[in-house]
Formats: C-alpha cells, sequence, structure tokens
C-alpha cells in the first residue's frame, strides 16, 4: 500500500454556488445606505431633542410684561422668577402664572411662551371701586371687595367706602361693593362715600351733603332707577331701601 500524499489541500466549490451578482451587492449597498440614514436620523432627533430640553439653545431670553399699570415690568418679573437661558420648553407655566397671580395687584395673569425664546406675560391688574381710609393709609378695594394696595391719598374718581375692616369675606364689604358696582353710570360721579356695619344698612352719602339710606345690596338696579327719579325733588335724605315705598325728606 502506498502512503498518502501530503500537501496543500484544495477545497471544491460546491457546484450550487455561485459568484455573488452584482444586483445583490447593489442591493445590499441600498439596504446599508438605508440604516445609515435612520441611525442617522434617530440620533439627529435625540440630538435636537437635548439641544432644545437640555442646553440653552432654545433658551429664555426676554420676559416681555404687557398690561401692567401700576405694577413696574421690573417688580412683575422678579416674581415671575424666570431664569435667563432656561429651556423654554421645560417651564412649568403654572407655577408661574401662580406666582405673578400672587401679586395683590394682579388680578388675572396669562403666561405664553413664544419661540424662540421670549416668554410673555399679559397682565390684568385690579382696578379700584373705592378706597377705605384707615391709620396707615388708603385701601383700595376692587370689584371683589378684595383689599389689595395702600396709597398715601385717596384714590381719584372713587368712592371713599366707609368699612371697618375691608375684606372679601366681610359682609359689609360684600354690600358695598355690590351697591357700587350696580350704580347706574349717571349717578357715579354723585356719590362721595358709601357706607356700611352690616350687610343690611348701606348708606350713600351724594354731593351737596344729601344721604341715600339704600339698605341690602339686593335689587341694586331697582333702587338706582327709582332714586335717580327721586333725585328730582328736593330734599336731604332719600330712602330706598324699600323700593315700593321709597322717600324723600
Amino acid at each position: 500500500m502506498s502512503a498518502p500524499v501530503r500537501g496543500r489541500s484544495t477545497r471544491v466549490r460546491p457546484a450550487n454556488r455561485r459568484p455573488k451578482s452584482a444586483e445583490y451587492r447593489a442591493r445590499r449597498r441600498v439596504i446599508l445606505r438605508r440604516r445609515l440614514v435612520a441611525l442617522l436620523s434617530v440620533l439627529s432627533v435625540l440630538a435636537l431633542a437635548y439641544c432644545v430640553f437640555f442646553t440653552p439653545l432654545l433658551g429664555v431670553r426676554q420676559v416681555d410684561v404687557r398690561g401692567n399699570v401700576a405694577l413696574t415690568e421690573d417688580e412683575v418679573r422678579a416674581v415671575a422668577a424666570i431664569d435667563s437661558g432656561s429651556p423654554l420648553v421645560r417651564l412649568d407655566l403654572q407655577e408661574i402664572h401662580d406666582r405673578v397671580a400672587g401679586i395683590p395687584r394682579v388680578a388675572a395673569v396669562e403666561v405664553e411662551r413664544q419661540l424662540p425664546g421670549t416668554v410673555r406675560l399679559l397682565i390684568t391688574e385690579r382696578v379700584p371701586v373705592g378706597s377705605v381710609k384707615l391709620p396707615d393709609g388708603f385701601h383700595l378695594v376692587d370689584s371683589t371687595g378684595k383689599d389689595y394696595a395702600v396709597l398715601p391719598a385717596a384714590a381719584p374718581g372713587v368712592p371713599e367706602l366707609v368699612l371697618t375692616l375691608p375684606a372679601s369675606s366681610d359682609p359689609a364689604t360684600r354690600a358695598v361693593v355690590g351697591v357700587v358696582n350696580g350704580l347706574p353710570e349717571k349717578l357715579r360721579p354723585d356719590v362721595v362715600s358709601v357706607a356700611a356695619t352690616t350687610g343690611a344698612d348701606v348708606k350713600l352719602t351724594l354731593t351737596g351733603d344729601r344721604v341715600v339710606k339704600w339698605g341690602s345690596s339686593d335689587d341694586t338696579a331697582r333702587k338706582g332707577a327709582v332714586l335717580l327719579v327721586l333725585l328730582t325733588r328736593q330734599g336731604k335724605t332719600y330712602d330706598v331701601s324699600s323700593p315700593d315705598l321709597a322717600t324723600v325728606s
């Protein structure tokens, strides 16, 4: 028996295997290219999201305050406490709203984002319906009965409200404010003061030292209409607490 011949082995390609065609290689390149594009797209989105949410790229550059009258823009910005450069999309608008709404002079506020880097604060300030003279000054009271500011002098253009302790929870304050809110426009310039100690004893002092016994704030519109008729008569005291039985004396 002869010994086996040692040497380089030769692999025989199976008959059914053929070299990869050009068409296959082209298809493969297309698939790889699509995968690369998809990967780059995902990475781009992630990078953009990171920049928007965690960097100053779209950060706050300006806090725009609108609608303020007595308040200064700097006062509002200080309370809003919006840090420059804070990512705009991550701002808690409700927290900003609540901080600004806590300013006594503010009746309402809207907070808006405006790309690329502005926060807009739309302020509505309270409007006084009267002022209450107390030892520390004249307290402004708005249409809800809220005592929201103190001035060294009486507010111009509104009557003095004679109250012990102005507050929206005080029955006398609610009654006085209810009457003032419902007075006919024609009557307002003649009203010097409005007083009450309870919710049912409202009294108006008009120009010429005329006094109006108003009673409660119920039927204010009707009482106002009756009073306008009564004022055509000479008198010093007008009682419209019971508008069906109104008197002049």
